[in-house]
C-alpha cells in the first residue's frame, strides 16, 4: 500500500493546469532529470515538505518576463529601420555598391571601372540621338552661367582727314543687274494680285544665283498700270533727296517696335554730318508713337541727325518682314550711293561712318561685312532657337529648313581644313556694304528668300552665300565676317520694346516648280 502524499507541491498544481504553455530548452533538461531520478528510485516513497514559496526551477521564468517586455518594445523599430535601410541600398544610384543593377558577383575595382564605362557609354550613344533636342549655348537656361560680352579695341584711323579710297580697291566681279520693275498677268491665273517681291518661279529663283548680266527680282516690283501699288511708299520729296546720297546710314522702325535712338554726336566727325545721309524709316503708327514721347522733327524733317523719312502703304502685314526692305535693299532705295551701313534700331552708333567703312571694307578688301552671331554658329542651333523662342511659326521654319537641306545645306564643321566661313550664323544687327554688283545680287538674293520663307534672315543668310559661291567658281564675293565685339565696340545695344507676338506663315510660300511669271 502506497501512502498518500503529504503535502502537495503547488508548483505540480501549476504545471498541470497550463498544460499548452511551451517549454524552453532549460525545462526539458529538468523535466528529463526528475523522470530519470523517478525511475532510478523505483517504489521509493516520495516525502515533499510544504513550502510557502516557489520552487528554484520556477524563478527563472517568472523573472524572465521583464526582459521579454523589453525585447517586444524594441522590435518594431528595429524591423522599421532595417526594413528602410534595406530600401535605400536597393534604390540607390550609387554604382559601388555591390547589388547594384551593373554590378554581378563580386564587388571590386575592376568591376567597377567596368560598370562606370559602361554607363558613360550608354549614356553618349543617348546624347548622340538626341543631340538637337538640347541646345548647349542657350543662356537662359536654370542654374547655367550667363555669359558676359562686351567690346574690344578697334584700331580705328585717327580722323578722317585725307581719308582717300584705295586705288584697287573696286577690283571685284563685274557685270550687269538690271531689276524687273513691273509684271503682267501670269499665265492660267484668272486672279492677278501685286507683290512688292513679285511672282518669282522657283526656275527663276534658280537662275538669279550664275552671277551674270540679267534682270531679276529684287522688290519694289509692280503690277499693270490701273492696279494698285505693291507698297513702300515714299514721298517725292524725300526720293529726291536720297537719290543724292553717296555713304548712307540707315535705320527703321515699323510697327512701334522700338525706341528712337540718336547716333552719339560726339564720336561723329564733322566730315560726315555734311556728307553722310542719316536716313530713319518709320511708318505713320510709329511717328504718332515717338511723338507723343516727344520726339518730334523740325522743321527740316530731323531728330537729331536723323532725317525721318515715312513709309506708307507698308507691303507686309508682318513688322519683321517690312523691316527687311530698308535692311537688305539699301542699294534700290539709294540708287547712287557708293557705300551704306545698316543700324537695327536697337542699336546706337557710336563711331564715325568713314573709320567704319575705312576699318571694315578698305583695309580688308571686303565689299560686304556683317559680324558673326556672339553665341551660336550652326544653322541647326538657331532653327531650334528660334522654335524655344516661338519668333516664328514652327511649320513654316521646318519647311525652309528642309528645303534647303535639300538642297545641300550642312552643319557648320570649324574643325575644317579650310572653313569658308567662321560662321553659318550672323548677327545681322550690323551691316557694311559697298555697292558693287556681287554685293548687290546677293543682297537681292537674301532678300528673295525671306520673301519666299520665313522673315528669320538668320536661317537663309548661310545658304544664300554657299549656294552663291557654289554657282560661281572663280567669281569670288568678298564677305568680311568680323567679330562680335567688334560690332559692339561700334554700335551701343540696347532692348526692344518688349513684343511677344508670334508671326504666321507667310501666304506667299512657295515651293512649287510650275509657278512661273511673265514680267514685262
Amino acid at each position: 500500500v502506497v501512502p498518500p502524499k503529504i503535502g502537495r507541491n503547488r508548483a505540480d498544481d501549476m504545471g498541470r493546469e497550463q498544460p499548452k504553455e511551451k517549454r524552453t530548452g532549460g525545462d526539458f533538461a529538468a523535466a528529463t532529470r526528475r523522470s530519470g531520478a523517478s525511475a532510478a528510485l523505483g517504489h521509493m516513497v516520495e516525502h515533499r515538505l510544504p513550502t510557502t514559496g516557489l520552487p528554484p526551477a520556477a524563478g527563472p521564468r517568472r523573472h524572465s518576463r521583464r526582459p521579454r517586455r523589453r525585447c517586444r518594445l524594441l522590435l518594431p523599430p528595429t524591423f522599421a529601420l532595417a526594413l528602410l535601410s534595406l530600401a535605400y541600398l536597393s534604390f540607390s544610384s550609387h554604382a559601388s555598391l555591390p547589388f547594384h543593377p551593373i554590378h554581378q558577383g563580386p564587388m571590386n575595382r575592376e568591376n567597377v571601372g567596368k560598370g562606370m564605362d559602361k554607363r558613360d557609354k550608354r549614356n553618349t550613344t543617348v546624347k548622340e540621338n538626341i543631340s538637337m533636342t538640347i541646345d548647349k549655348s542657350e543662356p537662359f537656361i536654370k542654374g547655367r552661367k550667363k555669359k558676359s560680352y562686351g567690346p574690344c579695341e578697334i584700331e580705328f584711323l585717327p580722323s578722317v582727314d585725307n581719308l582717300v579710297e584705295p586705288a584697287d580697291y573696286n577690283n571685284f566681279t563685274q557685270f550687269l543687274l538690271k531689276y524687273i520693275l513691273t509684271e503682267g498677268h501670269l499665265i492660267g491665273n484668272g486672279i492677278f494680285e501685286p507683290l512688292f517681291a513679285g511672282h518669282q518661279s522657283l526656275q527663276e529663283r534658280e537662275e538669279t544665283y550664275y552671277a551674270k548680266n540679267q534682270s531679276l527680282h529684287c522688290g519694289f516690283v509692280e503690277g499693270p498700270e490701273g492696279y494698285p501699288s505693291s507698297g513702300f511708299d515714299l514721298d517725292e520729296h524725300d526720293r529726291a533727296y536720297m537719290a543724292t546720297c553717296r555713304v548712307v546710314v540707315s535705320s527703321c522702325i515699323f510697327g512701334g517696335s522700338d525706341y528712337l535712338r540718336r547716333p552719339t554726336k560726339s564720336r561723329i566727325g564733322s566730315y560726315s554730318k555734311k556728307n553722310v545721309c542719316f536716313i530713319m524709316f518709320l511708318d505713320e503708327l510709329t511717328l504718332t508713337t515717338l511723338s507723343s514721347e516727344g520726339h518730334i522733327p523740325d522743321e527740316n524733317g530731323s531728330i537729331g541727325l536723323w532725317r525721318i523719312v515715312v513709309v506708307k502703304n507698308l507691303p507686309y502685314k508682318d513688322m519683321r518682314r517690312a523691316g527687311k526692305v530698308p535692311k537688305l535693299l539699301a542699294h534700290r532705295l539709294f540708287p547712287s550711293a557708293l557705300y551704306s551701313i545698316w543700324l537695327d534700331s536697337k542699336l546706337r552708333l557710336h563711331a564715325d561712318p568713314m573709320l567704319i567703312i575705312e576699318y571694315f571694307l578698305w583695309r580688308k578688301k571686303a565689299e560686304y561685312a556683317i559680324s558673326v552671331h556672339y553665341d551660336r554658329t550652326c544653322v541647326w542651333e538657331e532653327v531650334l532657337q528660334n522654335k524655344r523662342l516661338n519668333k516664328y511659326n514652327h511649320t513654316a521654319i521646318d519647311e525652309q529648313f528642309y528645303f534647303y537641306q535639300s538642297d545641300g545645306l550642312v552643319k557648320f564643321n570649324a574643325s575644317g581644313h579650310d572653313p569658308v566661313l567662321p560662321s553659318y550664323v550672323p548677327e545681322g544687327s550690323f551691316i557694311v556694304r559697298a555697292h558693287t554688283p556681287m554685293s548687290n545680287l546677293f543682297s537681292c538674293l537674301w532678300f528673295n528668300e525671306v520673301n519666299r520663307f520665313t522673315s528669320r534672315d538668320q536661317l537663309s543668310f548661310a545658304y544664300t552665300y554657299l549656294k552663291l559661291r557654289r554657282m560661281n567658281a572663280g567669281r569670288n564675293f568678298q564677305l568680311n565676317m568680323f567679330k562680335d565685339c567688334e560690332r559692339r565696340a561700334v554700335a551701343k545695344l540696347f532692348h526692344h520694346r518688349a513684343n511677344g507676338t508670334t508671326d504666321p506663315p507667310p501666304k506667299n510660300l512657295r515651293t512649287d516648280k510650275n509657278h512661273s511669271s511673265m514680267p514685262s
